[in-house]
């Protein structure tokens, strides 16, 4: 490990891989992907069940208000959570969060899932207060680790956390009063995706041109230059633009360029060349969402397509795949696992891109809505279940020494 300044040893923050206590908070990836696998499963069924038996979820919410925030920025926000407690210790050569420091995030997470079940319980404005927390302290953490590390090309992802942050607050504060929470829906959808598109710029060509030289293949992934730059530009234009004024030919337009792109960056990935490891073909199926969605909401900006429809090919597709193939590898290569997808995560990637390739023909075919709707919750909960199932008993018992 590289050694830690002067600076960042007057910091009172326990630091460093927790060799003693629960192997889980050993490292942010445990706790966090865990109870993402975990709440994925849970969050879904009890939306099932509002669906199909009527069950009274979220209190004042409501349940589409409920299932819409605790998919995003209950599952989602874990998931990211647990992605970067790991994933920028390495990119600034410092050591992770780990333990007590660890516990008191996982804590304010947890808060936030039990208080929103039943918000009325609590209050309102201290249920808010509570789940808002998480969001800005992680932000905190992140911005501290980059900042000392002197990472700058990464404050970008600082920008991608600060937009959740906002956009749950205000997801809260239009729900409390009695206003339209779709802006701040799209806020937070508009920066996952953002997220997903910066860092899997870096995770996708890179991990792809490590298993293509492991196999002697010359025709390699193009590193990152100004057109991926463009691209992400574009797509930060387009999204902004959807966020801010949607239902205008201007965001029709700025998504259609957008979509175009990304997908000529995903080409430029070579992705058909890694078909045979589902480890990393997934990623490239998981970030073709990203496109996908970028022409989806398009349509839905002309009234080609049902702009609900539209949204879940970003949410379910573009940050439910993405999500889940990180998770999955990084499990794997964090608790010494062999890096290649054994045959219960292929048939989760499996359930799961079933489940975005469904949810949106539910619009298409109304006569078959609620059975479609359950149809992709049930993938889901499928997807879910065979990650946690497989990697769960590693996750809370497996100790790694030195992390990958």
């Amino acid at each position: 490990m590289n050694e830690i300044s002067p600076a960042a040893k007057r910091i009172p923050v326990p630091r460093g891989i927790a060799r003693s206590g629960p192997v889980i908070f050993s490292y942010g990836f445990r706790p966090f992907f865990l109870a993402a696998g975990l709440w994925a499963i849970v969050a879904m069924a009890l939306w099932i069940g509002a669906l199909a038996a009527g069950w009274e979820i979220g209190g004042s919410y409501g349940g589409p208000y409920w299932h819409a925030h605790e998919m995003l920025f209950g599952y989602s926000s874990a998931a990211l959570a647990g992605f970067l407690l790991t994933a920028v210790p390495n990119w600034t050569g410092r050591l992770p969060v780990s333990g007590t420091p660890l516990i008191v995030l996982f804590a304010v997470w947890c808060a936030g899932r039990l208080v929103l079940l039943a918000p009325d319980v609590l209050g309102l404005v201290p249920s808010i207060l509570i789940d808002a927390a998480f969001l800005p302290l992680l932000l905190a953490i992140c911005a501290r680790e980059i900042i000392a590390g002197r990472k700058w090309k990464d404050l970008k992802i600082l920008g991608g956390i600060l937009a959740l942050a906002i956009a749950n607050i205000g997801f809260h504060l239009l729900i409390a009063l009695g206003g339209d929470a779709g802006f701040a829906n799209r806020l937070g959808v508009g920066a996952f995706v953002m997220l997903v598109s910066i860092m899997g710029g870096r995770v996708v060509p890179s991990f792809t041109r490590n298993w293509l030289v492991k196999r002697h293949v010359i025709d390699l992934p193009t590193p990152y230059n100004r057109f991926d730059t463009v691209a992400l530009l574009t797509g930060l234009a387009a999204l902004a633009l959807w966020v801010a004024l949607p239902g205008t030919i201007w965001t029709a337009s700025a998504c259609l360029v957008a979509g175009i792109l990304h997908l000529l960056r995903l080409w430029r990935w070579r992705g058909w060349q890694s078909w045979d490891e589902k480890l990393v073909l997934v990623l490239h199926l998981g970030y073709a969402f990203v496109p996908l969605g970028f022409l989806a909401i398009a349509a839905a900006q002309l009234g080609w397509a049902e702009p609900v429809a539209a949204l879940h090919v970003f949410t379910v597709g573009a940050i439910g795949v993405m999500t889940l193939a990180i998770m999955s590898r990084a499990t794997r290569g964090h608790t010494g696992l062999p890096l290649e997808a054994s045959r219960i995560t292929a048939l989760s990637y499996a359930a799961l891109i079933l489940a975005a390739l469904l949810r949106p023909l539910a619009s298409v075919w109304p006569d078959y809505y609620t059975e479609l709707l359950s149809a992709t919750g049930l993938c889901w909960i499928v997807a879910f279940t065979l990650y946690v199932a497989e990697y769960g008993p590693v996750l809370v018992r497996t100790r790694r020494d030195r992390p990958e």
